[in-house]
């Protein structure tokens, strides 16, 4: 939160930012001095968004910035500045065309992120004062976004299994949590057989991870995360591009982990059941086959037609054992199919869901929050592209239609009519840098599902 202040009283060596657009460009003007209107028109600013200029006095002191800005388009319009503006503290000018003031100061720390584990950063990010009650608001929704970032950025041999839960472990101990894990041939001792199948191969052991928080009392969320801490495919291997990312395939628990904290932290009157399967999927003597067959926790049987499809069989045993606990509403984060992001690019998590109800809410809170999603149907009549000749179903099927759709009703199978679920299909990933959004590993969603969860349980 390094990036977001609180506002000094009387903005005290503070430099106002005044936001506008073509249409406030000529009042602004009048307000500046000769000087200032002069260098105005010899360096060519235009208040086009994403534009900004320095302004100084008489004495040469910066003392304002003009930036250019779409005032509907909040989040971004402040966010390409803390890495660009001179390092000092800076404050919203009382001036300015930009309605949503908390959101853009949100869009500034989100700018100011780097990741900074195996290097030095460039350079400090420039402090934007808010207020303090905004401030609060905001720095757990910039914490989380801050953990899924850091958590995907770090490569997997200093993100496996054990550094995971290491990771659920301090998040309890933080919040007065419980946290359980089972590991290795622990799996099998207590039903988890699909999770430790895709995990046995790799010499770090395989593992699912548990926190429990909140009263008895209060409403069930189960919110389980895909922790494929690396990703090789399998017997199926990955070709090389493939695999060059696959640090970032446990994205879904880092979200996960992140919304658990941002539930915790808020105090939302939940009782809160986090489960993260973590595994990597690795190749070696004992890896699973293709044609192999596993009896899951359900008692459903799994023929593996892809070992690449790895992702739904580890959520199917977390799903499972949450659907146990007969709770409110199963909420999933997985990184789970290319489709996903074929059909709808990489910015837009996929959607399904059981309830209608949700779809409406989730969608409502990802228009509310700039944190976009988008609906997929269950679309039943598909389950017959997981059909198998051996099992009960396969993990995949040889037909590359509806990749994402197939993936979600897999995972349907093992969540009871009975119970609300929400599945969440997200690269979890940005390929390129913009401003606040660099490039590595990105929070898609988490700002969503938790604005739903407040409209949904919040006192």
């Amino acid at each position: 939160m390094s990036a977001l202040i609180e506002r000094p009283s009387g903005n005290r060596h503070s430099i106002p930012i005044e936001t506008l657009d073509a249409a406030h460009y000529t009042a602004c003007r009048r307000r500046l001095t000769a000087a200032q209107r002069r260098w105005l028109a010899d360096s060519g600013f235009q208040p086009s968004p994403g534009s900004f200029t320095l302004l100084a006095d008489a004495h040469g002191k910066l003392v304002r910035v003009l930036v250019g800005v779409d005032p509907a388009e909040a989040l971004g319009a402040l966010a390409a500045l803390p890495l660009s503006l001179p390092e000092a503290s800076y404050h919203l000018a009382d001036e300015g065309v930009l309605d949503d003031r908390s959101q853009a100061a949100l869009g500034w720390a989100l700018g100011a992120y780097q990741f900074n584990r195996y290097r030095a950063p460039k350079r400090a990010p420039a402090k934007l004062g808010v207020l303090a009650a905004e401030l609060a608001q905001l720095a757990p929704l910039v914490d989380a976004t801050t953990l899924v970032r850091d958590l995907v950025n770090t490569p997997t041999e200093d993100m496996g299994p054990q550094q995971l839960a290491s990771v659920i472990k301090q998040l309890g101990k933080h919040h007065k949590a419980k946290v359980r894990s089972w590991v290795g041939e622990e799996l099998l001792k207590d039903n988890f057989p699909a999770i430790h199948a895709v995990g046995r191969a790799s010499h770090r052991a395989p593992r699912l991870i548990e926190l429990t928080w909140g009263k008895a009392s209060h409403p069930k969320l189960v919110v389980v995360g895909k922790g494929v801490c690396f990703d090789t495919g399998g017997l199926d291997l990955k070709s090389a591009e493939g695999m060059r990312n696959m640090k970032k395939d446990m994205g879904g628990a880092a979200h996960a982990i992140a919304l658990a904290g941002l539930i915790m932290q808020t105090k939302l009157p939940l009782r809160l059941t986090l489960l993260v399967p973590a595994v990597e999927n690795a190749v070696a003597g004992n890896a699973m086959r293709p044609g192999d067959v596993i009896t899951t926790r359900a008692g459903l049987t799994v023929e593996v037609d892809n070992t690449d499809a790895e992702g739904r069989l580890v959520l199917c045993d977390a799903l499972s054992y949450g659907a146990e606990q007969q709770p409110e509403l199963i909420v999933d984060f997985a990184t789970l199919t290319g489709a996903a992001r074929v059909a709808l690019g990489p910015d837009l998590p996929a959607l399904f869901t059981n309830r209608d109800e949700l779809a409406s809410a989730a969608l409502a809170a990802g228009r509310r929050t700039d944190d976009p999603i988008w609906p997929l149907p269950l679309w039943r009549p598909y389950r017959r592209l997981l059909d198998s000749s051996l099992a009960d179903l396969a993990n995949a099927g040889p037909s590359r239609h509806a990749g994402a759709i197939t993936a979600a009703l897999y995972l349907e199978r093992f969540v009871p009519e009975s119970l609300a679920w929400l599945h969440l299909d997200t690269y979890a990933w940005n390929d390129s840098d913009r401003p606040g959004r660099p490039r590595g590993g990105e929070a898609m969603g988490v700002r969503a599902l938790f604005a739903m969860l407040q409209q949904r349980y919040a006192p």
